[in-house]
């Protein structure tokens, strides 16, 4: 197997570096494909064989196609995130003090922090300006190395290797210059987005990690890239989506934001915007309330979020049978807990579309007596009453500024993706 897909997906990941760069691509992709974009504020006009895209928050986006003949039945949605754990600039975000400049953060998401140390760092995100029109989003990406967060020697710190205990306050504020740079992180945020400093009204900026992504191992077996989680599920989904064939159903392609803090935000999965945008589809095709509900009892979604590979050197953090590998295909995830969305059902009719497709299939679940996270399959289904399958690919470093994963997986996911939107996913209940 080839690593062009891999490829592709380090290139898409190096055009992101923020959740607003993430958008801003996909509606590029979209586009290019003949997508149109609606708007939340203004009435839908579909017709049939119509492709089209919405954006909530600037951060989330959500693309569907209607078919082009018959009345449709069911949604075939894929969801994945399009956030990453890291340092969010807080709005006064220069400190002046002991000869230097460095940057006010906080931490945004569950992160590694170690990881980030040491690193060459920039900064992107949004910038809100003033216009003659009034208020207007910019993105924005400084695209250079500006800032770095130090290590403590160890000779200042013997215990350093003994484990160690950071505080966001001190120990991972980014330096940005020496005494004479005060002031010099606006102009560079100002140059970013292309305005004058005094226009800018406010901002959404967070630090990003600059190390490109790469192919690493004796056979270049393995990804080493930042925000693989959740960029290559993302990767995978749209691709799929584009790539697939028509159906009488209609497919939808969602990516949410603020899946690392929870999901409960106006454009995260926890939202209605996916009901939102699900229920205005069916009502511009003619449908009313109660078809729209029979439309989702009979509807199907893919939450699509990496998994947790065994690791090498700690396998005992894994439930020694149901632990997935790199390379090894796409990962069910199952949670006893209900953290994952996954059902016998939904697993069941989700392994049926990898085995047509060739696509190999691996099992995650936690070591049951180590509570895992949540994804977003969970917290949309609260949401949406739509049976669910979470999957995921297994990668190592999860949260960290830079993580590992395979590098035929790719290729993988985007082969089941594929084939999901056209699979036919029929269940006989009693």
């Amino acid at each position: 197997m080839e690593r062009s897909e891999a490829k592709r997906l380090l290139e898409f990941i190096r055009s992101c570096p923020s959740v607003y760069h993430t958008v801003e691509r996909l509606r590029a992709m979209l586009e290019q494909a003949g997508y149109a974009r609606l708007r939340e504020n203004a009435p839908w006009q579909l017709a049939p064989g119509g492709k089209y895209y919405v954006v909530r928050g600037g951060a989330s986006i959500a693309a569907f196609r209607v078919p082009s003949r018959g009345a449709p039945a069911r949604f075939r949605i894929a969801a994945a995130h399009s956030d990453s754990p890291a340092f969010k600039l807080k709005p006064n975000a220069e400190l002046c003090g002991g000869g230097y400049v460095r940057v006010n953060t906080e931490p945004y998401g569950g992160m590694l922090m170690h990881g980030w140390l040491d690193r060459p760092l920039s900064v992107a995100g949004r910038v809100l300006v003033r216009t003659d029109e009034g208020v207007a989003a910019r993105v924005a990406d400084v695209g250079r190395d500006i800032l770095v967060i130090p290590s403590l020697a160890v000779h200042m710190d013997r215990s350093a290797n003994d484990g160690r205990k950071y505080l966001a306050n001190v120990d991972t504020l980014p330096l940005l210059g020496g005494k004479d740079r005060a002031g010099g992180l606006h102009a560079l945020i100002a140059e970013a987005a292309g305005v004058c400093e005094q226009d800018i009204v406010d901002a959404d900026l967070f630090v990003y990690c600059r190390e490109p992504g790469g192919l690493v191992g004796a056979e270049e077996d393995y990804i080493l890239s930042p925000r693989l989680d959740d960029l290559e599920c993302v990767w995978g989904c749209v691709r799929g989506f584009l790539d697939s064939a028509e159906t009488p159903d209609i497919p939808v392609c969602c990516i949410f934001d603020n899946e690392e803090v929870g999901s409960a935000t106006r454009q995260g999965a926890g939202s209605a915007f996916l009901r939102d945008t699900l229920r205005r589809v069916a009502l511009a095709l003619g449908s009313d309330e109660q078809a729209f509900q029979a439309m989702l009892a009979d509807s199907f979604m893919v939450s699509a979020d990496n998994a947790h590979a065994v690791h090498p050197n700690h396998p005992e953090y894994a439930d020694s049978e149901n632990c997935p590998r790199m390379n090894g295909g796409v990962v069910i995830k199952y949670n006893a807990a209900r953290r994952y969305a996954t059902d016998g059902v939904s697993a069941a009719l989700f392994r049926e579309v990898c085995r047509a497709a060739d696509v190999p299939v691996q099992v995650y679940a936690n070591r049951s007596d180590l509570p895992g996270g949540s994804t977003l399959g969970s917290i949309a289904e609260t949401m949406l009453p739509v049976r669910t399958v979470d999957i995921g690919m297994a990668q190592l470093a999860m949260h960290s500024a830079v993580e590992t994963a395979g590098s035929r997986d790719p290729e993988l996911l985007v082969r089941a993706m594929t084939a999901y939107y056209a699979a036919e996913l029929s269940l006989s209940e009693p």
